[in-house]
């Protein structure tokens, strides 16, 4: 019942599903339902709550559980949200082997950790599949889902099937692959960042601004596929006119960073001046950040729709 946990709870309640939300801690229960409830009275009041159910008829279908057996019971569907932490993983998944029929999907929110090492050796593992969500998954939509390679297509369809119901934007990844895809574009993204900082090219604050007022307005709405297909005749003249300056600017990138030393530094201290690494300040930026994606998401909607 963490920030994913809790994230996801609100995203199927919006979808009209009944949510029972486990823990290992009431306590921690407590403060998510507080936290969840909070979030939805003010998305409801400002006019961006997810779904067609009021707030409240959200809110009555999440319940709270600490005992994992009960949690589970009628379950069609399982979101595991546990930290990133394989052996912690592991053992979950092993409880959950013992307790489930053989109907419901056990899924995984792992961002990084292979469904080969998750969910091998399970006797269930025909119903396992990752489906990794973007932080944070209530405003951002996209979830990843990558099958075990004994995982049933029938798992991955019912997942996709479901993923698209509640009004995420599901992808499915035909092989696991280390970082799934999005991290792997995310990486080599913060990869050449962090380059460009540490030879002196660009200044922190400027690189960001390269992303969020160049590439990322676009890639708000299509992808770097698209990207070449538009800005050329089509993909192929694309590759003709372009290829050549690629592979030289390619060529030229350096090794993977450390991401140590002197330019965590710098880089730190850019984005503290920003964002002062305080609670408050953190949480003021991030409740900016959601509300910006809120309302990216209800223009690309109307985009869509127009």
């Amino acid at each position: 019942s963490g920030l994913i946990g809790r994230s996801w709870a609100m995203v199927f309640a919006a979808g009209g599903f009944k949510v029972k939300l486990y823990d290992i801690a009431q306590e921690q229960l407590t403060s998510a339902l507080e936290n969840i409830r909070k979030q939805m009275k003010e998305m409801e009041k400002s006019g961006v709550l997810k779904g067609a159910l009021s707030a409240e008829q959200q809110l009555a279908l999440i319940s709270v559980c600490t005992d994992l057996k009960a949690a589970v019971e009628g379950a069609t569907f399982i979101q595991e949200c546990t930290p990133e932490n394989l052996e912690l993983k592991k053992k979950i998944f092993g409880q959950l082997d013992l307790i489930v029929d053989d109907n419901v999907i056990l899924s995984s929110s792992t961002s990084c950790l292979l469904p080969s090492k998750l969910f091998t050796g399970l006797k269930h593992v025909k119903q396992c599949i990752v489906s990794h969500p973007v932080n944070p998954p209530y405003f951002v939509p996209l979830v990843e889902i990558v099958p075990h390679p004994e995982t049933e297509p029938s798992t991955t369809e019912r997942t996709y099937a479901l993923m698209k119901k509640i009004g995420q934007s599901p992808v499915k990844l035909n092989r696991e692959v280390e970082g799934f895809v999005l991290n792997r574009l995310q990486y080599a993204v913060i990869s050449e960042a962090w380059r460009l900082v540490d030879e002196g090219v660009i200044s922190p604050t400027d690189l960001d601004l390269v992303m969020s007022d160049g590439l990322g307005m676009r890639y708000a709405f299509i992808g770097p596929l698209e990207t070449m297909h538009l800005n050329a005749e089509g993909v192929s003249n694309y590759c003709e006119r372009y290829a050549e300056g690629m592979r030289l600017v390619l060529n030229t990138f350096g090794p993977v960073p450390e991401f140590s030393g002197e330019t965590v530094q710098k880089v730190n201290q850019a984005l503290s001046e920003k964002i002062p690494v305080a609670p408050k300040a953190l949480d003021a930026r991030r409740k900016w950040r959601d509300e910006c994606l809120t309302g990216l998401a209800k223009l690309k909607t109307q985009m869509k729709s127009d």
